[in-house]
């Protein structure tokens, strides 16, 4: 078997079927090392992956989840939208973030593009982080389909602060000669492209105050907004009391397969279904993903709070072994740099945790540092075991090397 097929056998073992190099943000420094469903691990552990932001459920266990919870608390289906499960997390999210309402959507694209045109009304700039999803990853929704123009801020920068909008702001005003108008400002928090790093609660205070002095309004990419709060302490609802809509996606550690939840006043969230429909966005079910993000939902708080307590533990016993140094970021949430000495080699020390104990590490990238994520899939197995799995791996590593 030659190893581009052993590639995509654990791709699809992994439910990454999807061609892996077009997988936006994460590209294959990310992904796991080559290797064949021949080796695939004997003993069949749960997966702990050092990769996602969730649990990366097969088709398989995916299934069976949505099994269990059907037998637990049958689920109910939607219909268009409207009731079941579909209906329970809409209220759900409602409540968490504090908003009038809430409406799901297939793709968090999509949310941030129509929370933007809505909230923009007939002004036609809108202020994003320049290393955003919104402005990088968004295919220029926002130009070409809804007739809105993006302005970047904070290039090279992890976030903006207040006054980067305001030297922005200025810049439009005394150096367009045609003024169409600024309607919305964006953050994004905890910010991907900067490794998950939070945005200080006090830049976001200063920068909605200063919004809502000038009549802004402003838009949360709160894609992985849980993960942010169980960082920060700062919780879903302080958050979202800053922003006139907040985005939360259904599948960065929700679990489901898709989909995506928009909060905000009615006024604004009344709207979306339509727009949606003219997009062609409208489903005729979406239960499947909104049952399975409804169950994880649940005490979600509490898991997240045992991540963190579990990845102490596991780094402060990991940096214990010879060679291996992981790292917490600046400002950072649930993912940490990790290096590890020229005498242990990485592509082995991977092959043998995956293969031996369905343990998954990422690539390097071109600074040699593996971004070492950790997330709920480390409450599914003993922490020793994963412990004494990485210290096993090292020593055999360094050993035949």
């Amino acid at each position: 078997m030659n190893n581009e097929n052993k590639r995509r056998n654990f791709l699809k073992q992994c439910g990454l079927t999807a061609v892996p190099f077009m997988i936006p943000g994460i590209g294959m420094s990310a992904l796991p090392f080559e290797t064949g469903t021949e080796n695939q691990p004997t003993n069949n552990p749960t997966a702990v992956n050092f990769i996602f932001d969730g649990l990366s459920l097969d088709p398989k266990q995916y299934l069976e989840k949505l099994t269990t919870i059907s037998n637990t608390h049958p689920i109910e289906p939607d219909f268009y939208g409207n009731g079941g499960a579909t209906k329970a997390l809409e209220e759900e999210f409602a409540r968490l973030t504090g908003k009038e309402k809430a409406i799901y959507l297939p793709t968090g694209t999509m949310a941030n593009q129509l929370a933007i045109k809505l909230l923009n009304g007939t002004n036609t700039k809108a202020l994003v982080p320049e290393n955003s999803h919104v402005f990088r990853d968004e295919a220029d929704a926002a130009q070409s389909v809804h007739g809105k123009r993006l302005i970047p801020v904070g290039k090279g920068q992890s976030t903006f602060s207040l006054e980067d909008l305001k030297t922005k702001i200025s810049y439009l005003e005394h150096e367009e000669v045609f003024k169409s108008g600024l309607g919305t400002v964006v953050i994004e928090n905890p910010v991907r492209r900067a490794d998950g790093r939070v945005v200080p609660m006090e830049t976001i205070q200063a920068i909605a105050s200063y919004c809502k002095q000038q009549g802004y309004k402003i838009h949360l990419d709160g894609a992985r907004l849980h993960i942010a709060a169980a960082y920060t302490g700062v919780s879903i609802a302080e958050y979202a009391a800053q922003f006139d809509t907040v985005y939360i996606s259904l599948y960065k550690y929700l679990n489901a397969s898709g989909g995506a939840i928009l909060c905000g006043d009615a006024a604004v969230i009344d709207q979306v279904s339509h727009q949606v429909k003219i997009l062609g966005g409208t489903v005729f079910q979406s239960w499947n993903q909104t049952a399975m993000a409804l169950h994880y939902l649940k005490g979600i708080e509490e898991r997240w709070q045992q991540v963190i307590k579990s990845t102490q533990t596991l780094i402060t016993e990991l940096n214990t072994i010879e060679g291996v140094n992981i790292s917490s970021l600046d400002k950072g949430t649930n993912i940490y740099d990790l290096r590890l000495r020229e005498d242990i080699n990485l592509k082995d020390l991977a092959m043998y945790l995956y293969n031996e104990h369905n343990i998954w590490l990422g690539r390097a990238n071109d600074q040699g540092i593996v971004k070492f994520t950790v997330n709920e899939s480390l409450l599914t197995r003993n922490l020793n075991d994963i412990i004494n799995a990485w210290k096993k791996g090292v020593k055999s590593v360094r050993k035949e090397g």
